[in-house]
């Protein structure tokens, strides 16, 4: 049974008390492309989904394939991909929701936590083994779309990574999710925060989905400020800033604790992560989605 406390946050696989269902795209996204979406090219932001009731839409997402012995009507835990996994925030959540996943990464992962890792460009991986695959999630490099680099970092150059992502995604015809910080140019399906999930980060990220529902928690109010230091002046709250390398932000044992990492220490891998309880939420309603299909 899915519970919820009084203040409408979230156990580790729980709904809000309140909901709000998003209806998911019933076929593949246009990739914004220019061609098929005037105004809605690469360079410019997704507009808004329509947004629906669950009961309304009865759509159940685009007709996708859920894998042979190789995903989810294979023997043991359904298998899913973890593209630009970095250490396996997103990683250790799908895995608590009950898949096997295997990450992808350009980079060496030494303190992956996943169950399998390959070192691969993650795009060119998902054109060539999403098959193997029950389920695919990706989180490209978001330091291009994050605050930080609009403003403070502005001018500094990163690699645009979503636009060409999404058209390998919705080649599979598998489920698929794609994460991402605000501000970035993603179909805001699902909006999480820490908050839903009594952690101290906010950590707003955006999330795009194609081929199965999961309903939108009504946004918490925030108890505070982020601690740490802000135009030469110190605030104290209850949320640490996960992020950088300086401004007071918290010591490497409260960015663990915050975000719900024990396995990997190291800075920039906290930095790069996602909390797994974010996708161990998404997660529920993947699994279930597959299992679904799969009977």
């Amino acid at each position: 049974m899915i519970t919820t406390d009084a203040t409408g946050r979230c156990d580790a696989l729980g709904l809000p008390a309140e909901t709000r269902p998003v209806e998911i795209n019933t076929r593949p996204s246009s990739d914004w492309d220019t061609t098929t979406n005037p105004g809605n090219g690469p360079e410019s932001h997704p507009a808004e989904p329509t947004l629906a009731t669950h009961q309304e839409s009865g759509a159940r997402g685009p007709a996708v394939d859920v894998g042979g012995k190789s995903g989810a009507r294979g023997v043991g835990r359904p298998r899913l991909l973890d593209a630009y996994c970095g250490a396996g925030g997103a990683t250790r959540g799908y895995q608590r929701a009950g898949f096997h996943v295997t990450g992808v990464d350009i980079a060496p992962q030494p303190r992956y936590c996943g169950d399998e890792f390959r070192q691969a460009d993650a795009i060119e991986f998902i054109r060539e083994h999403a098959h193997e695959f029950a389920a695919i999630h990706a989180s490209p490099p978001c330091q291009a779309s994050c605050a930080l680099t609009k403003g403070t970092n502005k001018g500094r150059k990163h690699p645009q990574l979503i636009h060409e992502t999404r058209k390998a995604l919705n080649a599979t015809r598998r489920p698929w999710v794609m994460e991402n910080v605000q501000g970035s140019d993603l179909a805001r399906w699902l909006t999480l925060c820490g908050e839903y999930f009594d952690l101290d980060v906010i950590r707003h990220r955006y999330f795009e989905i194609s081929g199965f529902f999961v309903f939108q928690p009504e946004h918490i109010p925030h108890r505070g400020r982020v601690a740490g230091w802000r135009h030469g002046e110190r605030y104290d709250g209850p949320y640490f800033a996960v992020y950088g390398d300086g401004g007071g932000k918290g010591t490497v044992a409260q960015w663990q604790a915050a975000m719900g990492i024990d396995w990997t220490d190291d800075s920039k891998e906290l930095t790069e992560a996602i909390p797994p309880a974010y996708t161990e939420y998404v997660g529920s309603y993947l699994m279930a989605e597959i299992r679904s299909r799969a009977a």
